[in-house]
């Protein structure tokens, strides 16, 4: 990965061919619930090229220009670059601004930019309010459910059910914001919620509380300035190998000269790549999100174990895994 802040930037269509020919599925298509940000872009992908268009000009013709949602695109234009937020990171420092945007293959996960009124326009026609050729179609992706962890997924919608009602809604992320949108489908109320500040629990509680207010607000730790010091390169390879959290969650620690990286696997799906940087001997954190790392040794200085953190507070701890 060439650039954290911008994962996808470089990511072609050539790339992702390159990946599919040579992956193995784990499990039975539809046997399991398994969240993909490669997956959803993959299926922008198939959707624009069996339209014969790409994937920004597919989303135009089918729903925001039927909608008329004149604020949802991929490329701004120049009076919309004079509108858009600053993102920043948890600690409300801000973030260079990098688009998560083409040439890469995977736009359908995360590259469309869009505001609360285009978004509240895009509820209501899911609730009813407006009139729309897309009205069944809206209807069918709650129809199909299938089970996810605590909640249930339909066609792109998470389902959570509580106090005898459903509430549909999605979140996402990019550098320096955080996203919210959900409904009532029985009660005809929908919420958005955005964000210019990435904080580890985003703005979900806010959505879910706005649309039940039993469900409570979250009340997090406010995070910690880091400040990154210099340590000699050579400990860093008492801290390389794969940690393992789970059966289905490790950790690889790799180092590439003077400079540490991280990439989780889950279920034998392999996340970006990120840096971490030196807070001490023994504790790293990263820039891209609010994790920190801290290693535990033996009395030869090598790693032995992995405590990962969020927000500050130990989040689970890894063993290494000697051989891997």
């Amino acid at each position: 990965m060439k650039d954290a802040a911008s994962p996808y930037a470089y990511y072609s269509v050539d790339d992702l061919c390159e990946f599919l020919s040579g992956y193995t599925l784990p499990r039975d298509p539809g046997s399991e619930f398994v969240y993909s940000n490669l997956g959803v872009g993959l299926l922008g992908h198939l959707l624009a090229y069996r339209a014969g268009t790409d994937y920004e000009s597919l989303i135009r013709i089918r729903i925001t220009q039927p909608l008329n949602m004149p604020d949802t695109c991929i490329a701004l234009s120049g009076s919309m670059k004079q509108r858009v937020a600053s993102g920043h990171r948890a600690i409300l420092a801000p973030v260079a601004q990098k688009d998560w945007d083409p040439p890469h293959a995977l736009a359908g996960a995360g590259a469309l930019r869009s505001s609360v009124n285009d978004m509240l326009t895009f509820l209501g026609a899911f609730l009813g309010y407006k009139e729309s050729p897309l009205a069944p179609a809206m209807k069918s992706m709650l129809e199909i459910r299938r089970p996810a962890g605590q909640t249930k997924i339909g066609l792109g919608w998470l389902i959570y059910s509580t106090d005898g009602q459903d509430i549909a809604w999605h979140n996402g992320g990019t550098a320096g914001f955080r996203s919210f949108v959900g409904y009532v489908p029985e009660e005809r109320i929908g919420v958005v919620v955005l964000s210019n500040a990435s904080t580890p629990s985003g703005v979900d509680d806010i959505g879910l509380h706005l649309l039940n207010p039993k469900l409570p607000l979250a009340n997090p730790e406010p995070p910690k300035q880091r400040t990154e010091i210099h340590i000699d390169p050579e400990l860093l390879d008492n801290y390389t190998g794969r940690y393992h959290f789970t059966p289905n969650f490790l950790l690889e620690i790799t180092r590439d000269g003077d400079r540490l990286f991280a990439q989780a696997f889950v279920k034998e799906i392999r996340a970006p790549k990120f840096e971490v940087f030196a807070e001490s001997e023994k504790k790293f954190f990263a820039k891209v999100s609010d994790k920190q790392l801290t290693f535990e040794t033996d009395s030869d200085g090598r790693a032995t174990r992995l405590i990962l953190h969020q927000a500050g507070r130990p989040d689970m701890a890894g063993a290494l895994g000697r051989g891997a």
